[in-house]
């Protein structure tokens, strides 16, 4: 049995709910670890507001959307400092009104670093632990970009920071999308796209030091600049992937992770279809029934249908068109509330 080398997730993940004040809030993290959150993921769980995404390499009050084009925006009010064991926020209603879910990756306590490995200069933040990295950039045409993990990433979200274009996301293995060319888009329902070389025009470019990117717009065009978030999966606390759906409410498919997933995010790839988004925080117990999506500003809903989160990973209970209808193709993503088995071969338990 394969044991994780990651003892405790909740040092470099954790899922938070909280409810906002209106004011200025101090807001601490309840995992089992003091973490300092370097990206966090905002959404307003009753409002229709903008999901706002933050972090550390591009500072604080800097937002992006997922559910939209939108170039960043300075919110004043949003969130105005990060700390060892959570942040502040303002008065912004979408981040510190009503019941606020958010997700929040650690990685190096806002240290970054010069990365020179690529054509382009890039900052680097990265934790090299769990395989996750911060990397912002000033676009410099077709190039390569040093993303500092020093692992071959397994995939990457990109946005330009001043120009309403689409988030690009891609994975290194070519079988999850279909091919190097593919590519989806986190602000849109739409299937796999294909740009022949966005991610370079070689293999070897897409590798332990660097990924290749093309001179566009979303990307790496000269006079803008960029954020990328590169995962590397590590067993027993992250894993990305793609699974086909079943359409069975009673025996949906399942997906074996090797631990117990705090937050699953799904999209059909064979057609179109949004982004849903369950976390082990907004139920708390299976059957797992909340859910937003990553590319609609809705606020949370739920269903009489959902999906287990289990010891090893997570089972279908649903015939939903974003996660398990008969015969569609769908990637996920997803991360770890407890690894199956701990290094000191203590196994967990399902909810």
């Amino acid at each position: 049995m394969a044991y994780s080398d990651i003892k405790d997730p909740s040092a470099h993940f954790q899922v938070l709910t909280y409810t906002g004040t209106s004011n200025i809030h101090d807001v601490t993290l309840d995992g089992n670890s003091d973490m300092q959150p370097d990206f966090v993921w905002f959404k307003n769980r009753d409002v229709g507001y903008t999901h706002q995404l933050y972090d550390s390499n591009r500072g604080v009050t800097k937002a992006l959307y997922s559910s939209g084009t939108n170039a960043e925006a300075t919110i004043s009010n949003g969130l105005t400092r990060f700390d060892p064991d959570g942040f502040r926020v303002s008065s912004a209603a979408a981040i510190n009104e009503d019941s606020i879910v958010c997700w929040n990756w650690h990685a190096n306590s806002g240290t970054t670093s010069s990365n020179t490995d690529g054509t382009v200069t890039t900052t680097t933040q990265v934790n090299s632990d769990a395989g996750f990295s911060i990397v912002t950039w000033a676009g410099g045409g077709t190039g390569t970009l040093g993303h500092g993990l020093g692992e071959t990433p397994d995939m990457w979200i990109i946005k330009n920071r001043d120009y309403a274009v689409s988030w690009v996301i891609g994975f290194s293995d070519s079988n999850i999308l279909g091919g190097r060319s593919k590519l989806l888009t986190l602000n849109t329902s739409n299937a796999i796209g294909t740009y022949a070389n966005l991610w370079g025009t070689s293999d070897a470019q897409i590798s332990s030091t660097t990924i290749g990117a093309a001179g566009d717009r979303s990307v790496n065009i000269s006079g803008n600049d960029y954020v990328g978030y590169f995962f590397k999966a590590k067993q027993g606390y992250s894993k990305f992937g793609k699974y086909v759906g079943n359409g069975s409410l009673s025996n949906g498919t399942f997906v074996y992770l090797g631990f117990k997933p705090a937050f699953i995010i799904t999209k059909k790839t064979s057609s179109t279809s949004s982004w849903r988004m369950y976390d082990n925080k907004r139920d708390g117990y299976n059957l797992t029934m909340k859910y937003l999506f990553a590319d609609q500003d809705n606020a949370e809903a739920t269903n009489s249908y959902g999906v287990d989160f289990l010891s090893n990973g997570f089972k279908m209970r649903n015939n939903f068109s974003e996660s398990n209808y008969n015969g569609e193709t769908y990637i996920y993503m997803a991360f770890a509330e407890n690894p199956f088995v701990t290094s000191t071969g203590i196994p967990t338990t399902a909810r």
